[in-house]
């Protein structure tokens, strides 16, 4: 079952188009229409009567007043139960009623299937939040993605580039996200079919959530035979069907907790195979290579199954998540750093404040200095002049005035002191407010020090832990060969062992069948004389019994001889008795020597 939020994206597309002053409010006529079709693709049977109910006509227009969305939830996305809802169809219906009206692909790279797929995949990795926009974070994800299916390397000053170009502008709508694969800005170099494959690998992987596929061989449970099926990897199954069209499904293997896969050692003639047991039966299935069985073994043991759990359907899912939940952890952070930057400027400004309080304090002393000076300068001219008047007069006084002269010169001093003393305060604080500026320099220079190094970081982290798996594969793989490499050459010596034995034993039994043989002939010229010298005898015995039978009437045989003394009949009675003769020789056993 599908997430209600990702239901709502593709219908909110579909009800954005029918839209057309962009307030909010669609016709009731053009809502009993997506709504009849959303029934249909959906597979929810339609009552136009509740339709009718809930929209009434106002007195500006048939506009709904309790609006769209409650009538959406009650009476459509609430009765979503069956499990043949093809979510691509329903997908393809909304597309439909919206791609004509904002985007033209004439003047792009890609497809109207194309485009589809990648409003499908926007849709995916949109915000849940209205209207819909994708993140720069997502951007650079997808697109990361699809210059890995089409076999290309990421460039990263490219995307750079382009973000500057994008200045404070930080998200895309579906709209310019196909604009922007259409164009090939990240693609040149690529043509369309490589670009089409691509964006159809992420589509298959996000959307459809096929995690692998690909033929493989499997083992029959009642025929015990090797069949090529197309398998296609799930979350939570592994599904074969008889060819990659996905047209005759044969069978599902469900891989619930109760599953375990392992590599299985080579029989019946096939040498990479493994196994996945599950609770009711196991299934043994072939590939072409080590490789491959590692890669799907690898890829079985990471379907989790505790995603429904968490109320996920595929890994994506949860990875999207992550991304969702790392991004507002970010911004809380970017937030937190910006109220700490916020506080230091208050900070700052307070310190600026009392610099200048202090600053005017200066001011004032040396206002009140230079007056003290002017009063004094003309207190001295209204004594000089007295003393001029009054010389003979003050003669007696003289020592008195001079002792007042010494004290006012004093106090003088004191007085010039005082303001030498606030000068070098003043010069200070100056020195101060530059230290200051040097500090909040040298901080921000720190701060972005510290960003470069902890970006930097990062990366050559995941680049140690992605060499590190790849180490760990190579080791098991290498082990594995190395097992089997083993197995193999103590199999063969076994074989060796067994044909030198074989060999001989075979060369025992020839040297006995040669001595065999030559009992056997010395045995078979023995009986060729004694059955000579027996010829000879039978011979001679029967040309005197022919001396003295009487002669038959019958024609008689002709030998070389003469005239012969029996008929044929008698010559063929004599050769049976002869042959038989010859044949019980033979088959008795010759005696030893």
């Amino acid at each position: 079952m599908w997430p209600r939020q990702e239901l709502l994206k593709p219908i909110w597309h579909a009800f954005s188009a029918l839209d057309l002053d962009h307030e909010g409010k669609v016709s009731k006529s053009q809502l009993k229409v997506l709504s009849y079709n959303l029934c249909t693709v959906m597979r929810i049977p339609h009552d136009p009567l509740t339709l009718e109910e809930h929209f009434k006509d106002d007195n500006e227009g048939p506009v709904s007043n309790h609006g769209y969305m409650p009538y959406l939830n009650k009476f459509i996305l609430d009765k979503v139960r069956t499990k043949n809802f093809d979510v691509e169809e329903f997908n393809k219906m909304c597309w439909t009623l919206c791609y004509k009206k904002n985007i033209h692909t004439k003047h792009l790279l890609i497809s109207d299937h194309d485009a589809f797929k990648v409003w499908c995949i926007f849709n995916f990795l949109s915000e849940d939040k209205y209207p819909l926009i994708i993140v720069i974070e997502e951007i650079e994800y997808f697109l990361r993605k699809l210059t890995e299916a089409m076999g290309s390397v990421w460039s990263e000053p490219r995307f750079a580039d382009y973000k500057l170009k994008m200045k404070t502008k930080t998200w895309l709508t579906a709209w310019e996200l196909i604009e922007l694969v259409g164009l090939g800005y990240f693609s040149q170099g690529v043509n369309r079919h490589s670009m089409s494959m691509g964006i159809d690998a992420v589509f298959i992987e996000l959307i459809l959530d096929v995690l692998k596929q690909g033929y493989m061989l499997k083992k029959g449970h009642k025929r015990k035979n090797w069949t090529e099926r197309w398998f296609v990897l799930r979350p939570s199954s592994l599904s074969y069907y008889v060819c990659e069209d996905l047209l005759e499904k044969r069978g599902d293997i469900i891989l619930d907790q109760a599953y375990c896969v392992e590599p299985l050692p080579e029989k019946e003639g096939k040498k990479c195979l493994f196994i996945i047991k599950c609770a009711d039966k196991n299934f043994e299935i072939g590939v072409s290579d080590r490789k491959k069985r590692q890669d799907w073994i690898q890829g079985t043991e990471l379907v989790s199954p505790e995603l429904p759990r968490r109320g996920l359907t595929s890994p994506h899912r949860e990875a999207r998540l992550s991304r969702r939940e790392l991004r507002l952890r970010r911004h809380v952070d970017e937030d937190d750093l910006s109220e700490r930057m916020r506080q230091l400027q208050a900070a700052n400004e307070s310190k600026q404040r009392q610099l200048e309080d202090m600053r005017m304090k200066m001011e004032e002393a040396e206002a009140k200095a230079a007056l003290e000076e002017l009063r004094r300068k003309k207190t001295q001219a209204d004594l000089q002049d007295r003393y001029r008047k009054d010389l003979e007069r003050e003669k007696m006084v003289r020592q008195q005035m001079e002792e007042q002269v010494a004290q006012k010169s004093s106090e003088l001093e004191q007085y010039l002191q005082r303001v030498r003393e606030l000068e070098d305060m003043y010069h200070r604080l100056e020195e101060a407010l530059e230290d200051e500026r040097q500090a909040k320099r040298d901080e921000e220079a720190m701060r972005k020090l510290q960003a470069k190094l902890l970006e930097e970081e990062a990366a050559k982290r995941a680049e140690l832990e992605q060499i590190h798996l790849q180490q760990q594969r190579a080791l098991s793989q290498t082990q594995a060969e190395n097992q089997e490499l083993l197995a193999e050459r103590l199999a063969k010596e076994r074989g060796l062992q067994a044909a030198m034995q074989q060999l001989e034993r075979l060369e025992s039994e020839r040297r006995g069948a040669l001595e065999q043989y030559q009992i056997v002939s010395k045995n078979l010229e023995r009986a060729a004389n004694k059955t000579k010298k027996w010829k000879d005898k039978v011979a001679k015995q029967e040309g005197l019994l022919r001396l003295i039978q009487p002669g038959d009437k019958a024609p008689q045989l002709i030998t070389n001889w003469g005239p012969a003394s029996f008929t044929n009949s008698e010559l063929e009675l004599r050769k049976k008795t002869w042959q038989d003769s010859k044949i019980q020789a033979a088959q008795a056993p010759w005696p030893n020597e």
